[in-house]
């Protein structure tokens, strides 16, 4: 079992592990969601970043240590330590956050002070509208155009992904204000519906590979590394040598990777729902 997707941490483990994993205690776990704009999914409390949830992200909490709650993400099944004070009970949302990035207000006013960011991906709970603004469940205020319905997607991922062009290189980011290579695929992917993994390997087997010439929409694989096609010739991925969401010509990017020592493509895979 992989450990970044296996709700167990020695001291508990998810009940449906039980005579799988060895664990003091085993629990169904308690739903909680994401209650902040942003927050880092630690390997371990104090430990490294492995990747980043945004407000309204679903995970079930199965422990919780040194005033961190190991929990497992609803949307790619990651596992990780989040601080308690991040999350709150879970809450039926209504729309997400399509803009790349946008802000929730203290009034319905643009010149009203921010409550906090919000950024592509988050969900939240509206209870009323006005003609240019959405009131949620927390008494903020975000601007129409932001959001849309839950069940309303885009349907181009490589559209998504250029959203993202120019945003910092993050390893393990999942927002514009810092992505990597597997976060703006799992955001381009995510953005139009489709389930995706948070890691590029795991990425690499979810997908079903891609015949012919390379064409908009297709993955191309390295070991640790991912870049979508935007046409025949061009890719587009977040990546240290530019450390940005960058455009790349494809020969260019698969000769330079080789060359640095990152070894030749593995495969090349298609975007789309399996």
């Amino acid at each position: 079992m992989d450990p970044r997707t296996t709700p167990a941490n020695g001291r508990v483990a998810a009940s449906h592990l039980r005579g799988l994993v060895e664990a003091e205690h085993f629990t169904d776990g308690v739903p909680r969601q994401v209650a902040v704009p942003v927050v880092d999914l630690l390997r371990a409390p104090g430990g490294p970043r492995d990747r980043q949830l945004v407000q309204g992200d679903a995970v079930t909490v199965y422990d919780e240590l040194e005033g961190m709650r190991f929990v497992q993400a609803a949307k790619d099944g990651y596992v990780g330590y989040l601080p308690a004070e991040a999350l709150a009970g879970p809450a039926q949302a209504t729309h997400w956050v399509g803009a790349l990035a946008g802000h929730a207000y203290t009034e319905p006013d643009i010149k009203a002070p921010q409550a906090h960011p919000l950024y592509f991906g988050a969900q939240l709970q509206t209870v009323s509208h006005m003609p240019k603004f959405y009131e949620t469940a927390q008494g903020t205020y975000v601007p129409k155009p932001h959001l849309r319905p839950l069940e309303r997607r885009f349907s181009d991922p490589v559209t998504v992904a250029q959203l993202f062009f120019g945003a910092p290189y993050l390893w393990g980011g999942n927002t514009v204000a810092g992505i990597d290579c597997s976060g703006l695929v799992q955001a381009a992917c995510l953005g139009c519906g489709i389930d995706c993994p948070g890691d590029s390997d795991l990425q690499e087997n979810a997908f079903p590979e891609a015949g012919g010439d390379l064409a908009r929409g297709d993955a191309l694989f390295w070991k640790g590394h991912v870049a979508i096609a935007v046409d025949e010739q061009t890719l587009i991925h977040a990546n240290a040598h530019h450390m940005a969401v960058a455009y790349e010509p494809a020969e260019q990017a698969i000769h330079r990777i080789e060359a640095q020592g990152d070894g030749p493509v593995t495969s090349r895979r298609r975007l789309v729902a399996p």
